[in-house]
């Protein structure tokens, strides 16, 4: 299998850790590793015998110093958008340099900046995803829900398994974000899962559905390479998902539960870091004392915490960001904040 990783985004709920030129995906939340390696590790780990990785302009030399540090970087490629137009014509990069050479092979394509803790159970998934493949079907994979989280699209996949393909079954619907109500309803059917934004297909069958249904991509994906990156501005800014998966009549899910996080924001992160006897979340050196319910993550210079309730501190090499813990969702807010005030510095 080919792997496509797209690390594009920016992961400004994660800010200040998380900025322009340098997104969520090149952080180091675990194991003193980037977000980005872990995701290689994970996919070489499921059997990848070649891994591209798309990205923006401005961000292929941090990428690249990444790659050419690990010792399998003969193996990875980096493909760079000349600029950001959503994951369909990412996609469509691909399709342009290797549809052509390699119809039949197996081409999956992975978000650089989730969160996995059972890399065995993924790699069962996306083997049973890439065999659903190989028999002509756009396979995703759902994440089996554990709460009724309004933040996350959803897929609700048929009552029988496709054939003798085990624990893999026709898509019945995608959805999005939906209310609370709707997310515990979804949580409680056991037909409805998370959307990782996963897609594994034969290079052909990636190729006819975006004939079917984005033909003005299509056309200059068939121009070749050079010519569909001469495009790039002419093209739609439009998702894979709601481009080609919501629309294909060739969609399967293979349910899965691998400790599958997407990181989108400090409260996803601390539910990952063991907590301390007064429910701190700390990263890094920390000091603690008479705090409680404080999520901290520090940098380079120690942080120390006296006294304090329910913070979430971040130290950066250049910013430290204090803020009651409930008000960690509005920090998308301060982004836009910083972006009127024109402080690009922070950004």
């Amino acid at each position: 299998m080919i792997s496509v990783i797209l690390a594009g985004g920016r992961g400004t709920r994660l800010w200040p850790e998380s900025r322009r030129q340098f997104p969520k995906q090149l952080c180091k939340f675990f194991d003193d590793k980037t977000m980005l390696d872990h995701t290689i590790d994970r996919l070489l780990n499921a059997g990848s015998s070649h891994v591209i990785i798309i990205t923006s302009d401005d961000l292929t030399s941090c990428i690249k110093q990444i790659v050419d540090n690990r010792p399998d970087h003969d193996i990875i490629e980096i493909l760079s958008e000349p600029e950001g137009k959503n994951t369909a014509p990412a996609v469509g990069l691909v399709l342009a340099k290797y549809a052509e050479q390699k119809p039949e092979d197996v081409v999956g394509i992975f978000p650089a900046d989730h969160h996995v803790l059972d890399n065995n159970a993924f790699r069962t998934a996306v083997s049973q995803a890439a065999q659903a493949a190989k028999r002509g079907y756009l396979a995703t994979i759902g994440i089996a829900p554990d709460r009724p989280e309004t933040g996350f699209g959803y897929i609700e996949k048929t009552k029988w398994e496709i054939g003798e393909m085990n624990n893999v079954y026709p898509v019945h619907s995608f959805y999005e974000k939906p209310e609370l109500k709707t997310a515990e309803s979804y949580l409680n059917s056991g037909r409805h899962m998370w959307n990782a934004g996963i897609y594994i297909g034969q290079f052909n069958t990636f190729l006819e559905e975006f004939a079917a249904y984005l033909p003005e991509v299509y056309q200059y994906i068939t121009s070749g390479y050079t010519s569909y990156l001469d495009a790039y501005s002419k093209l739609p800014n439009i998702s894979l998902d709601y481009g080609i998966a919501e629309k294909s009549r060739r969609m399967a899910v293979v349910p899965s539960d691998f400790g599958w996080s997407d990181l989108g924001s400090w409260e996803a992160l601390a539910k990952l870091h063991p907590a301390d006897s007064m429910q701190n979340i700390v990263i890094g050196d920390v000091v603690v004392k008479d705090s409680k319910h404080c999520i901290v993550k520090q940098n380079n210079k120690t942080v120390v915490l006296c006294g304090v309730d329910n913070l979430l501190v971040v130290e950066t090499d250049q910013t430290i960001f204090i803020a009651d813990r409930n008000k960690a969702q509005e920090i998308k807010d301060i982004v836009e904040f910083l972006t009127r005030e024109q402080r690009d510095d922070l950004l």
